[in-house]
C-alpha cells in the first residue's frame, strides 16, 4: 500500500512539476482566445459553438501528457518492480488514473471559467459546462491512461493515442454538448452513465495493456 501511495504522489508531482500545472490552463485559454478569430466576433454564434469547443479542448487537455503517464515508469523498471511485489496491474492503472484525474482535472476546472467568459458563455451555461466536465474527468483520465499504456512502446505515442481514444470519447462529447441545449437536459444522465462505464472499465483495460508491456 505504501508503494501505491508513493506512486500516486509521484505521478501527481510529475503532473504539476516544472510548470506543468499550468499547461491545461494555458491550453484552454489559447483555445478560447483563438476560436473567436476563426468564427468572428458574433456573440450568439460564439455562445452556441463555444460550449462544444470547450468540450473538445477538455478531451485534448486530458491527452496532452500521454507520453509521461506510463512510459517513464516502464523505462525505469517501476512497473516491473510493482509486479514483482505482487501488485495487480489493474490496481496500478487505477492509481495512475486517480493521479491523472486530479493532476489535469483541477487546473482544467480553474481554466474553464475564464475560457467560458472569452467564448461568451452565460452563467447558466458555465454551470452546465462545469458540471458536465467534472462528471467526465474520471472517464477522460481513464482513456488517457489506457492510451498511454497501449502506446508506451511507441515513440510519438500521443498522436497514436489520440486516434485510439477518440471513438470512445465521442459519446461523452455528444452528451456533454447536448446538456447545453435547453431541450437536452436529460443528456446529463447519459453523460454520467457513460463516464461511470468508462471509469469502471478503464483500470481493467489499462491493466491488461500494462501486462502486455512485459510480454
Amino acid at each position: 500500500m505504501t508503494a501505491l501511495i508513493a506512486l500516486f504522489w509521484r505521478d501527481l508531482r510529475r503532473a504539476w512539476g516544472s510548470g506543468a500545472l499550468w499547461l491545461p490552463v494555458l491550453f484552454f485559454l489559447l483555445v478560447a482566445t483563438a476560436f473567436p478569430f476563426a468564427v468572428g466576433p458574433d456573440a450568439p454564434l460564439l455562445r452556441r459553438a463555444g460550449g462544444g469547443m470547450l468540450w473538445v479542448a477538455a478531451l485534448l487537455a486530458a491527452l496532452l501528457p500521454i507520453d509521461r503517464l506510463v512510459r517513464p515508469d516502464k523505462d525505469a523498471g517501476v512497473l516491473d518492480q510493482l509486479a514483482v511485489r505482487g501488485f495487480a496491474d489493474e490496481v496500478v492503472a487505477a492509481v495512475k488514473i486517480a493521479a491523472h484525474a486530479i493532476g489535469f482535472g483541477l487546473p482544467l476546472m480553474i481554466a474553464l471559467f475564464p475560457a467560458s467568459a472569452l467564448l461568451a458563455q452565460d452563467a447558466s451555461r458555465v454551470e452546465l459546462l462545469a458540471t458536465g466536465i467534472a462528471i467526465a474527468i474520471p472517464a477522460l483520465a481513464s482513456l488517457a491512461v489506457l492510451s498511454a499504456s497501449l502506446t508506451a512502446n511507441h515513440k510519438g505515442g500521443s498522436a497514436i493515442g489520440g486516434l485510439l481514444v477518440l471513438p470512445l470519447a465521442v459519446p461523452m462529447l455528444i452528451f456533454g454538448a447536448g446538456m447545453l441545449d435547453p431541450s437536452g437536459r436529460g443528456a446529463i444522465k447519459l453523460l454520467a452513465a457513460t463516464s461511470l462505464l468508462l471509469t469502471m472499465i478503464g483500470p481493467f483495460a489499462a491493466g491488461a495493456a500494462l501486462r502486455g508491456l512485459r510480454e
